[in-house]
């Protein structure tokens, strides 16, 4: 949806204020989500849809706004996100997701989302225009290396925590690979549905799965003897 949906703002309006706004916005749902008290589903999954939506434009702006190639940009990217998680393990002693209950354990999770973002979609267009895979089948690509992931945790040949952020960084490339590959014209290897249809899909895609997950984790636990 963040590949989709930065698309779609920046070739229908004025690039530079655009990415400014988002900006903004992202840093005001940033703050607020940091100074929640607690866990707040709508406020969490907003701040990922931002970061979502920014972190793709960051990688956009270097790529085309400053000329960075991807086989530069995504390196960098890799390197700052590696830099992240190195401080984070030295400051923290952990980088376990379950362990993120301070607002500096905060900073380093949010750091590290956006950073995987942005090299993932710097990632993603590395494997689809500079070695001419394709959309398609860079994303596939992408989608084979979750596989070895997930059967490297099943056979525990990777811990869980290592195995749940290298996971995570992959969903990023094959994100933007596929969403780039049903939005983008014939003329470029995709399907051409368009940026606005695919990001329009994938909102009430997630608004779908955020309302079914919230109503099951209000549902009352069932009573002793209960049998489901």
């Amino acid at each position: 949806m963040g590949e989709a949906l930065s698309d779609f703002l920046v070739t229908r309006f004025a690039p530079v204020p655009t990415v400014l706004i988002t900006a903004v916005l992202f840093a005001v749902i940033l703050i607020v989500q940091l100074r929640a008290d607690r866990y707040r589903p709508w406020l969490y999954w907003g701040t990922v849809s931002m970061v979502g939506v920014f972190g793709t434009m960051v990688a956009d702006v270097t790529h085309v706004a400053l000329g960075v190639p991807y086989a530069v940009s995504t390196p960098v990217f890799l390197a700052g996100l590696v830099a992240v998680f190195v401080l984070w393990r030295r400051v923290e002693g952990t980088v376990d997701v379950h362990t993120i209950t301070s607002i500096p354990r905060q900073l380093f999770y949010w750091a590290a989302v956006i950073t995987t973002f942005a090299m993932g979609t710097a990632a993603g267009d590395l494997a689809a225009s500079t070695f001419h895979l394709g959309y398609l089948s860079g994303g596939l690509v992408f989608v084979a290396a979750m596989i070895v992931v997930v059967l490297a945790r099943a056979t525990a040949v990777l811990g869980p925590v290592t195995a749940f952020w290298t996971a995570y960084v992959l969903t990023r490339p094959i994100g933007a690979s596929f969403a780039d590959y049903i939005a983008v014209p014939h003329s470029r290897g995709g399907l051409d549905a368009g940026t606005g249809l695919v990001s329009a899909v994938l909102l009430i895609a997630i608004a779908i799965a955020f309302t079914v997950s919230w109503k099951n984790s209000t549902q009352p636990a069932p009573s002793a003897g209960t049998v489901r």
